[in-house]
């Protein structure tokens, strides 16, 4: 994505958290743009100091980029259940930073440690359980293959830790272009 389209995405969610903490229904977007109209899936990733504040995305989607960032940029400020006991403030707004995570397809592995880390994200299901981490966490929280694999597992899923080597259990793996503002 060139830097202005960046730039929109960002904008975009920015007034979407902004408007939705404040109570306000978001703006609506649209893009003559062609790659902001691509239907694809999206994670809007929100910290304050390195903390995470919200995080919610989807694989797919039926409408166009923009608007999913929009749509998603609301559900992480308002509707993260790790947060409803202590919910995004309209002051704490400034203070947030907003990372786009715009996802590939999602490809099914049969080698879950064929991932490359910091480059794959991971989506694992069994039955109606599943998780994913972003290619991101695996930078963050410095885990090799079986630490990533194995805490979203138990972490995220609610499985087994080793539930990954079980015939039965999907594994997806996608990359992802993360957009964030400038400081």
């Amino acid at each position: 994505m060139t830097k202005e389209q960046k730039k929109i995405l960002l904008d975009t969610a920015r007034n979407a958290v902004t408007a939705a903490v404040s109570g306000k229904k978001s703006a609506k977007v649209s893009s003559d743009d062609a790659e902001l109209n691509a239907h694809c899936g999206c994670f809007v990733t929100l910290k304050n100091k390195g903390e995470l504040r919200g995080c919610i995305g989807q694989f797919v989607s039926d409408k166009p980029l923009i608007e999913l960032v929009n749509q998603m940029a609301v559900a992480s400020s308002t509707g993260d259940s790790r947060f409803f006991g202590e919910p995004i403030t309209p002051a704490e707004v400034k203070e947030l930073d907003i990372e786009i995570s715009v996802l590939s397809p999602l490809k099914k592995t049969a080698d879950p440690l064929s991932l490359r880390l910091g480059i794959d994200g991971i989506y694992i299901k069994k039955g109606y359980a599943s998780g994913c981490f972003l290619p991101q966490v695996a930078t963050e929280t410095g885990w090799n293959k079986e630490e990533f694999l194995s805490c979203c597992c138990s972490h995220k899923a609610g499985l087994k830790a080793d539930a990954w080597k079980d015939k039965n259990t999907e594994v997806y793996l996608f990359t992802a272009e993360i957009l964030e503002e400038e400081k």
